[in-house]
């Protein structure tokens, strides 16, 4: 009798260590595994902020047939929008990806909405032509943000690190 008690003693505590063992792997690998998936989650102000940024970019866009002067305050506005964003971005973690597409978008000396903006200010004036085409680029580049702020997946990423190295 003492001797089955023993072996059910050693048995339990094997079963025992062999759980403890099993569970400590399964949690490295969830672990791990979310780790490697690092990517900011869905932020609902970043998502309205992108959409509101398209249209009140494009709409301004729209006025540069007109003098620059006459629109100062309303590009000054959209700029400093541009900039908030970029700042908000910049310190979520895991947000690469958003972060560098905003960057791009706000930068002057790139060809979307900040350096339509700068180009509008030294020029005075653009042709409806020019306007278009800059819209679509612009659209284009706000869009692909929106899709990734509303979804964060791996083709949305895919099409934004496409972008940025094309442009």
């Amino acid at each position: 009798m003492k001797f089955l008690k023993s072996f059910q003693n050693k048995t339990a505590l094997t079963s025992i260590s062999l759980n403890s063992v099993l569970g400590i792997a399964f949690m490295s690998i969830i672990l791990v595994s979310c780790n490697s998936l690092k990517t900011a989650v869905f932020d609902q102000y970043a998502y309205q902020q992108a959409i509101s940024l398209k249209v009140e970019g494009l709409n301004v866009m729209n006025e540069a047939v007109n003098d620059y002067m006459t629109h100062e305050a309303e590009v000054e506005t959209l700029q400093l929008d541009l900039q908030k964003m970029v700042e908000y971005e910049k310190n979520k973690p895991n947000n690469e990806v958003s972060y560098a597409m905003w960057k791009t978008i706000a930068n002057e000396d790139r060809n979307l909405l900040a350096g339509f903006l700068k180009r509008w200010k030294e020029k005075h004036q653009l042709s409806q032509v020019f306007i278009d085409e800059a819209k679509i680029q612009v659209a284009e580049a706000l869009d692909l943000i929106i899709k990734y702020e509303g979804q964060k997946n791996k083709t949305n990423e895919a099409n934004i690190l496409n972008f940025l190295s094309n442009n």
